[in-house]
């Protein structure tokens, strides 16, 4: 039942929704002057939504900062890789299609080229609420290898469905092959902080290291300040989605 409501509910949260669900409330409504306070409000909240700096501002305050690579003193001996990156139902299936989160698979490939990663663990089965079969896990790890990553140095899970399955298969597989502390966590900034909780909660406090930015360094140009953005209407359903996952897990006590 959580599985079902916390890929159900968020959706709710939406900006595009809220505000759908704005002028459709003052469409149905006869009082003329609730009706147009509500076309107002809906109006007011698409301004909002839509400014690239308010969003922008917004998701650098909750996206994990970015660890240089000169800041990392030693070789860890797992990276452990959150699937969410793959595309899934494109065709032909000959191939692994990846979407806006392709960072996460190409910094890991280059922690592990540069040496600071010894294997990669690749965590994820399928999050879909009607499996259909496919394993993200098995793709992404499919994709390493044709990286040039040896299959010896890529460790599979492929039957979680979240990030709480994720945290808990981990912890079962590494359990006595390493310590939490010697492995990077490697997922978007955005889904970095729910990540940590849940896998400090299992017990695998993992050391983090984010990838897949959308906020970018504060700008003041005017295009930034008051042209309307599509882009912050998206990082705005990020936000959404990831704090109300946060606010989900805390609430079943995976956080």
């Amino acid at each position: 039942m959580f599985f079902f409501l916390s890929k159900t509910l968020g959706y709710l949260l939406r900006p595009l929704v809220i505000i759908f669900l704005i002028f459709l409330t003052g469409w149905l409504i006869r009082n003329q002057r609730i009706k147009k306070r509500l076309y107002l409000i809906a109006i007011l909240a698409m301004v909002f939504f839509s400014n690239e700096f308010i969003a922008n501002e917004a998701m650098n305050a909750w996206e994990i900062k970015a660890t240089p690579f000169s800041e990392i003193k030693h070789s860890y001996s797992y990276g452990i890789l959150l699937c969410g990156a793959a595309k899934t139902e494109v065709g032909p299936t000959d191939r692994v299609y990846i979407g806006s989160a392709a960072d996460r698979i190409n910094h890991t490939l280059q922690l592990y080229k540069l040496g600071y990663i010894r294997k990669i663990m690749v965590s994820g089965g399928s999050g879909r609420l009607i499996d259909i079969g496919q394993r993200e896990a098995d793709e992404l790890a499919s994709l390493l290898q044709l990286m040039g990553v040896p299959g010896d140095d890529i460790v599979i899970e492929n039957s979680s469905r979240n990030t709480h399955e994720s945290a808990v298969r981990v912890k079962e597989i590494l359990a006595g092959q390493t310590l939490p502390q010697d492995c990077l966590l490697i997922t978007s900034a955005s889904h970095m902080r729910r990540s940590l909780a849940t896998f400090e909660k299992a017990g695998w406090a993992a050391v983090a290291f984010s990838t897949d930015f959308q906020s970018h360094y504060r700008r003041y140009s005017f295009d930034i300040l008051f042209v309307p953005k599509l882009e912050a209407l998206l990082w705005w359903q990020t936000l959404s989605k990831e704090t109300f996952g946060y606010l989900a897990y805390w609430m079943a006590g995976y956080i």
